[in-house]
């Protein structure tokens, strides 16, 4: 059988292609229990200043039922967040955090103006109004960052393959939540990172029986 210069070499380069990619990943749990850790936020330090980490135009953490929606949102250093107010109650968003002190005004219902970060760094959240809401905001500048999902796992197969240095954050690493967690990952591999959590989970407070009448009228209103 006879085979064309041209095909071998399309054959040869598929072959090199498929074994530049790296087809690791990256499983994060707690320590002393194995149980996977959603929220963990992960920065790659890759050579070059290439970004491998797809970004969004529409970052937003909403207020609904006394809660920040999501908990951790991780954003690239520039990048803007709106604050909707899906609530009954009023809320008022600020931060003293390092990378950005603000101060939204108090409203009800309504979406500010975005808030844009251009500092790295961990933005804490919180709302004057009720002292339970907490959420964070990771600003990071690293060509490659994600955050765990429910299983734990980043797959990294969109990664050069090879050893690169790595950090990890994680809210319930200690109680001022700026601490992380620096090691390295080998992008061909399947790595596990088991983190001990010191800092004390933050118990939500339960929204009152009059807010939740309240709260189920207005969803009745929109969805009859």
């Amino acid at each position: 059988m006879m085979y064309s210069l041209k095909g071998c070499l399309v054959v040869l380069l598929l072959l090199m292609t498929l074994t530049a990619r790296a087809e690791g990943s990256l499983l994060i749990t707690q320590a002393g229990s194995d149980v996977p850790l959603d929220q963990a936020v992960i920065e790659i330090m890759l050579s070059g200043q290439k970004t491998y980490t797809r970004v969004q135009d529409d970052y937003q953490i909403v207020q609904r039922r006394a809660r920040f929606d999501p908990l951790v949102t991780v954003i690239p250093a520039g990048a803007s967040v709106t604050f909707p107010n899906q609530d009954t109650t009023r809320h008022q968003v600020f931060s003293f955090s390092p990378p950005r002190v603000f101060s939204l005004d108090l409203y009800l219902r309504e979406t500010p103006p975005p808030v844009s970060f251009e500092r790295p760094g961990v933005e804490v959240l919180g709302c004057n109004i009720h002292d339970s809401m907490q959420a964070f905001i990771v600003i990071s500048e690293a060509p490659f960052f994600a955050m765990t999902d429910r299983s734990g796992r980043i797959d990294l197969d969109s990664l050069p393959p090879g050893r690169y240095p790595m950090r990890i954050w994680h809210p319930r690493l200690d109680d001022t939540h700026q601490q992380w967690w620096q090691g390295e990952v080998d992008t061909r591999l399947d790595n596990h990172v088991s983190l001990t959590l010191d800092a004390t989970p933050v118990s939500p407070a339960e929204p009152s029986l009059l807010q939740r009448r309240f709260q189920r009228g207005l969803e009745h209103q929109e969805h009859p």
